[in-house]
């Protein structure tokens, strides 16, 4: 699914044509059920990947850490971001050991990290973050507002896969 393509890496054809999810409202799915996502980074051509919890609202995805640790100064470096979720993971047995396959559904993405300035902001971020998590209502100390970095991932194209399931 193209929503806007990146010019450094855009999504080559899927080489499993039936396993390419084409619904927008499965990706949404997918990406509105799984809990971890892997958050890849690139700096000076080294590859770096970190697992963060995340939301996502339809049209970008929020995660929250820390302004200071490699993540950071890898994104403030360069923002261009690759994601994955996954969901159903598991495996396809076979009497064949080389014939086993993964059972899951998966999105893969590409995107910009753009840090969030306004509190007001942040606050919807970290409420739709928190939320994954439980049904109560928090409020934030100020301190911890103005202390909390919060990334909006602006999704540039994005991929579902399924098989198994």
């Amino acid at each position: 699914m193209e929503i806007r393509s990146i010019k450094a890496h855009a999504h080559g054809a899927m080489r499993r044509k039936e396993r390419e999810i084409t619904s927008r409202e499965e990706i949404d799915a997918i990406l509105g059920s799984a809990i971890v996502m892997n958050l890849a980074l690139s700096d000076n051509d080294i590859p770096f990947q970190v697992p963060v919890f995340y939301a996502y609202d339809g049209t970008s995805i929020w995660f929250h850490s820390a302004y200071a640790g490699t993540k950071m100064e890898i994104i403030r470096r360069n923002p261009l971001v690759s994601f994955a979720v996954s969901v159903d993971q598991g495996f396809i047995e076979n009497d064949e050991a080389c014939d086993f396959e993964a059972r899951h559904r998966t999105v893969i993405g590409f995107g910009k990290a753009l840090f969030v300035e306004e509190d007001s902001e942040k606050i919807k971020a970290l409420d739709l973050i928190v939320s994954r998590f439980s049904d109560r209502k928090f409020t934030y100390p100020n301190a911890s507002v103005e202390n909390t970095a919060v990334i909006r991932i602006e999704i540039a194209s994005m991929k579902g896969k399924k098989h198994g399931v």
